[in-house]
């Protein structure tokens, strides 16, 4: 394997989270059970396989392996993969892949599909991703991606086998479909991306961004462009009903050790045990 960025990794309800986050650097994240990546600041050569990836936004730090992405599945005899992106940007990530395409005198094969707020996008029978609007300086989106079942509505419940079956023959809706809230993931957002779509705090693994630890650090600022500090996160502990929340894009000034010492100090013990600082 060629070592090129690098990956953390963790496991959590059934599902492995990959990838890496650091502010203004890269991000990048992949759940290989679910066959999907969330956003493309590098591309790790492992990361290749996965066919389908959604974009929260295009700051360079999040968007900048596409290219990169799309080319390497088409010289590995790969299928085009299936991009999911904002789709105020989509005509304009469209164009840079052709500018891309006569630079390098290869093609950019992909599926890319614009995402508006509300927009459901279907993974599997199992699997569907809700797209909601975060609050950042340029368009953005977080995903939910829900386990759905389809379970015997009541009023058929107790009926044989044989007659539900024919029911569902004749035409007859007999199951009801029940979502779960699976996995969050938030890209760059302030907090009012999160408060906007309450989803967010009941799924079961929650990947958000946590830039600024500081007391020093004006939240007004931050929030201005689009980002979080800890102690919006002080502030909602109550609202958290994740079973773990990933915080990663912490900004490149602070050291891995004072994150550990600030976060471990302020949280409260009900968040803070359910906290991963990815570092």
């Amino acid at each position: 394997m060629v070592e090129n960025a690098p990956i953390l990794s963790c496991q959590h309800a059934g599902l492995t989270i990959e990838g890496y986050s650091r502010a203004a650097v890269q991000t990048y994240w992949r759940i290989p059970e679910l066959k999907i990546g969330f956003d493309l600041g590098a591309q790790p050569w492992d990361f290749m396989g996965t066919p389908t990836w959604l974009l929260s936004h295009t700051h360079l730090d999040h968007v900048a392996a596409l290219p990169v992405y799309v080319a390497r599945r088409r010289m590995m005899r790969m299928e085009p993969p299936t991009l999911y992106v904002p789709a105020a940007a989509i005509e304009d990530l469209r164009r840079l892949l052709l500018i891309y395409q006569r630079l390098d005198r290869g093609r950019m094969l992909c599926d890319m599909r614009g995402v508006n707020p509300g927009d459901e996008i279907a993974l599997a029978r199992e699997h569907v991703v809700t797209a909601f609007a975060t609050t950042h300086t340029i368009p953005s989106l977080g995903y939910v991606v829900w386990e759905r079942r389809f379970k015997l509505k009541e009023e058929y419940h107790g009926l044989p086998g044989e007659q539900i079956r024919d029911l569902r023959l004749s035409g007859v809706a007999v199951t009801r479909e029940v979502r779960t809230p699976l996995l969050a993931y938030t890209g760059d957002t302030n907090p009012a991306g999160l408060d906007a779509y309450p989803p967010v705090y009941e799924a079961k693994i929650l990947i958000t961004e946590l830039s600024f630890i500081r007391p020093s650090h004006r939240r007004e600022k931050i929030h201005k462009f689009g980002h979080m500090h800890l102690d919006d996160f002080i502030e909602r502990a109550d609202r958290f009903h994740n079973e773990i929340i990933i915080c990663a894009h912490l900004s490149t000034r602070y050291h891995p050790q004072e994150v550990k010492r600030v976060v471990e100090s302020k949280l409260p013990p009900s968040l803070r045990s359910r906290i991963r600082l990815w570092l």
